[in-house]
């Protein structure tokens, strides 16, 4: 049995995560006070057979204030029950939660007559500090939709037998994504930006391919981050880590760092089941 504990910033989609993991037949509770949580896991203990094998709660900013500074504490209850538990926590910059409440027109829960939106924003991040500390899965949503939103968590937990890996490519001059585990720099290498007939294509064509493919630095990068990879990935898993996200890094996001995110995926796919990329800026 299993319980997903789902977390995040208002606006930054954990209805839509928890309308995934009901797709997938999870037992699902929006809202629950963090509180009830280890009576929860008693209750999912106490009536194994009569409801789904794995569940899911959604925690947010409505939760009494005081209840989140015993979060570890009520976190160590569910663990002495036997219960496996792990922590999805989703994000945004304030920039996107600010559009998204705009957009929607909707009331954030800590807002009030002389709390701003940008106020009540910062002072949930405050708030949400012990869950986020504690979380398995950081998921920045800032730039995901909600249909990559809910692939992203449905592809990530049908695999409960093994460690998921994602691969994901990024542009740094739109900043760097949150949810990283491992963070590689390749702006070093030779950039086909610069080459006129290969500016407006990306690294999933094959001329960009094959420009970076006769690149002696790029062999010798991509075979340092493989030997990198494979050292340290099972010290991870010997700690029962679940996730881990490995972003690569170029100046755009275009060429270079979706290239070796495809290359490492294909090469990491040939001894592992759970292996999923994910290329920022060209959604």
């Amino acid at each position: 049995m299993k319980l997903l504990i789902i977390s995040g910033l208002s606006g930054s989609g954990k209805s839509i995560a928890l309308h995934a993991l009901e797709d997938l037949d999870y037992y699902c509770i929006d809202n629950l006070p963090v509180g009830l949580l280890p009576a929860f896991a008693a209750q999912m203990k106490s009536a194994a057979g009569r409801l789904p094998k794995d569940a899911a709660v959604g925690i947010d900013a409505r939760n009494l204030s005081a209840d989140f500074l015993h979060f570890p504490e009520i976190l160590k209850d569910i663990e002495a029950q036997g219960l496996a538990c792990e922590i999805f926590f989703l994000d945004a910059d304030d920039a996107t939660l600010l559009k998204r409440f705009s957009e929607t027109r909707r009331k954030h829960p800590l807002t009030s007559g002389d709390v701003s939106l940008a106020e009540a924003i910062r002072a949930e991040r405050r708030l949400l500090e012990p869950i986020a500390g504690r979380a398995d899965w950081h998921i920045d949503t800032g730039r995901t939709n909600v249909h990559q939103l809910r692939n992203m968590i449905q592809a990530r937990v049908a695999n409960r037998t093994a460690l998921s890996l994602l691969f994901v490519s990024f542009g740094y001059k739109h900043g760097l994504p949150v949810d990283a585990d491992f963070v590689f720099d390749v702006r070093c290498l030779p950039n086909p930006h610069w080459e006129a007939h290969l500016r407006s294509l990306t690294g999933l064509d094959t001329g960009v391919a094959a420009f970076l493919e006769n690149q002696p630095l790029v062999a010798q990068m991509l075979g340092d981050m493989k030997v990198f990879l494979e050292t340290w990935i099972p010290r991870f898993e010997a700690e029962n880590r679940s996730y881990i996200t490995v972003a690569v890094g170029c100046t755009g996001g275009q060429h270079r760092s979706v290239y070796l995110v495809e290359q490492l995926a294909e090469y990491f796919l040939r001894t592992r089941d759970s292996v999923l990329t994910r290329h920022r800026e060209l959604t």
